[in-house]
């Protein structure tokens, strides 16, 4: 039986501020299964997008679970305008 996973509850605002201390919460977490939860994002910036895509990377080469939950409409609005999709996100992996 494995474990639910940890969540991390993203704030409303993912600016360069925040992208120390997003990255500093992952980086406590890796190895158990995660779950991020971005009901609350209302600005999603480049920088903590990358915390983010380093995050989903480490997950899938620890062979973890991580997994995106209650994405915000305006979370998913600017993943697409950085030219990310959720897939994208959890996969880790950006197309060319």
């Amino acid at each position: 039986m494995s474990a639910a996973p940890r969540v991390i509850e993203l704030p409303e605002q993912l600016d360069m501020p925040v992208a120390v201390q997003l990255a500093e919460s992952f980086a406590k977490l890796v190895g158990e299964p995660l779950a991020v939860d971005g009901a609350r994002v209302q600005r999603l910036g480049a920088s903590c997008a990358q915390v983010l895509l380093a995050a989903a990377r480490t997950w899938k080469s620890e062979g973890d679970s991580l997994s995106l939950q209650n994405p915000s409409p305006r979370f998913l609005e600017d993943l697409n305008l950085l030219g990310l999709e959720p897939a994208t996100f959890l996969s880790g992996v950006i197309a060319p």
